[in-house]
């Protein structure tokens, strides 16, 4: 599978940003701001960290957009990796001391706007620098918010005992597009890490029936976008919210086996899965 995003992916992926950010906007505006949605971020915390993700979107796609009032943030970002993600989000909401529910909501819907209206005519494959040097195409920056919107919408509706549904099509857009996204455009620093991986080769193909199969090499340190049935060592089926619910750490690896939505079927040698996994980290 190439990374080529097409325009009905493109119009899907905006229609989801703006749909599913109004239905955060609304869950969060009438909220109480200090109810606990994660072990360390309430309600108002979560909020104000969707509305810098979205900020800091329209920062990078347009270096002219007033930045949010963090000192030192361009550094921050440049040498951010998903081992110092946490870091940089401590950093961010420190400084960003806007706390009211009601106020969140609209410097959301007022960000998703500016985001869609920037990417009105850009290309979606066209590669914006993000975090720790990876670049990523502007149709993946907002699937990533997609995801961003669809994991932390689910943290305050469990807080606040409210319904939130996560449709699977919006949560493909994940892997198919930022994350495959990034690895065909380069990934920079994101996965640096103290000690030096093994060097060897892991080919690890996802298949979902909302996506076409998408391969991805590991080895050392390199990550690559492989050919579909070919010199594979392992195949996953999955469901995307639960995968995507598994790698941000809201369901455990064991619980999403169990369910049935994230199956290892097959390959020459599935027992690499967890090697892979260490390989190809994301922040929970």
């Amino acid at each position: 599978m190439s990374a080529t995003i097409t325009a009905e992916q493109w119009a899907a992926t905006r229609a989801a940003v703006r749909q599913i950010g109004d239905r955060f906007a609304a869950l969060v505006d009438t909220a109480e701001p200090g109810t606990m949605a994660t072990a360390d971020w309430s309600v108002a915390d979560v909020a104000a960290h969707v509305v810098l993700v979205a900020w800091l979107d329209s920062l990078l796609l347009d270096p002219g957009v007033a930045p949010p009032p963090v000192p030192g943030l361009a550094d921050e970002i440049a040498a951010t990796t998903v081992d110092t993600v946490d870091k940089l989000n401590d950093h961010c909401l420190r400084h960003f001391t806007e706390r009211d529910p009601h106020r969140l909501a609209q410097l959301l819907r007022a960000e998703i706007d500016r985001l869609l209206l920037a990417t009105a005519d850009r290309d979606p494959e066209m590669p914006v620098t993000w975090l720790g040097g990876s670049r990523v195409p502007v149709g993946g920056l907002l699937a990533h918010l997609v995801n961003e919107l669809l994991i932390h919408g689910r943290d305050v509706a469990r807080a606040t005992r409210s319904r939130w549904d996560m449709e699977p099509r919006d949560a493909a857009t994940f892997l198919e597009m930022f994350v495959l996204g990034m690895v065909s455009q380069g990934i920079g620093r994101i996965q640096e890490r103290a000690e030096t991986p093994p060097d060897r080769r892991i080919a690890v193909e996802f298949r979902s029936k909302y996506t076409a199969p998408a391969v991805m090499v590991v080895r050392g340190s390199e990550v690559s976008i492989g050919e579909p049935g070919r010199d594979i060592d392992v195949r996953v089926s999955y469901d995307p919210v639960i995968l995507n619910l598994m790698l941000f750490g809201r369901v455990s690896r064991a619980r999403a086996l169990l369910t049935g939505k994230v199956i290892v079927v097959g390959g020459r040698r599935p027992w690499l899965l967890p090697a892979f996994m260490r390989a190809v980290r994301f922040p929970s």
